[in-house]
């Protein structure tokens, strides 16, 4: 009478296991990928930064890991199938959220990272680094630039976690932001670390 017990248990657990492991997978090269296409966007078209010779040299890096892509397939063939074409990055929302963002950058976002009055943030956001940078009638406008700037943010993460079906990837979105947006920064901007300090590129 115990091994039918114990068999149907452990069948039982062989596929809880399963079913946690398809919902907690997360497609981190994918997501780094199409952030790292959204924040270039951004920052490129909106003049922040200047596209150098540097750009293209990434493409080829990543064109160089699709055997190691193969691979994974042989291995974890249905997790890896479902990479590519779950990271929906472009919907009706992120593409206005896009367009809202590179009007703050060319308007005077760009004028607040450059001076060190604002930076990015370990979560992903942007954050008043130093209003003492600023006049004095220029501080309030700052900070509801940055406030708008972080709602967008906010939207985006959720809208992207929303349009792959997984709303519970938004923390992982975010991370994956936060890092592209300090990696794509141009030197001499600021970003906080997890530790809370401000370091400058």
């Amino acid at each position: 009478m115990r091994k039918p017990f114990i068999f149907m248990l452990l069948t039982a657990l062989v596929a809880l296991v399963g079913c946690v492991t398809i919902n907690v997978y997360f497609p981190e090269a994918a997501a780094q990928k199409a952030a790292d296409q959204f924040i270039g966007t951004v920052l490129d078209e909106s003049g922040a930064t200047k596209p150098a010779p540097k750009d293209p040299a990434p493409a080829k890096p990543s064109a160089g890991k699709q055997p190691s892509a193969s691979f994974l397939d042989l291995v974890v063939p249905a997790a890896h199938a479902a990479d590519s074409p779950d990271i929906q990055i472009r919907t009706p929302a992120t593409d206005a959220i896009r367009e809202r963002m590179k009007g703050r950058f060319a308007g005077q976002l760009k004028g607040l990272f450059d001076s060190g009055a604002v930076g990015f943030t370990a979560n992903g956001d942007v954050a008043v680094r130093d209003a003492g940078a600023l006049p004095l009638d220029q501080r309030s406008q700052a900070n509801a630039l940055v406030a708008q700037e972080n709602a967008d943010r906010a939207a985006l993460y959720r809208e992207i976690a929303s349009a792959n079906g997984h709303p519970e990837w938004e923390p992982q979105i975010r991370k994956t932001f936060a890092d592209g947006w300090i990696q794509k920064a141009p030197p001499g901007w600021y970003y906080r670390d997890a530790s809370g300090a401000w370091k400058r590129k």
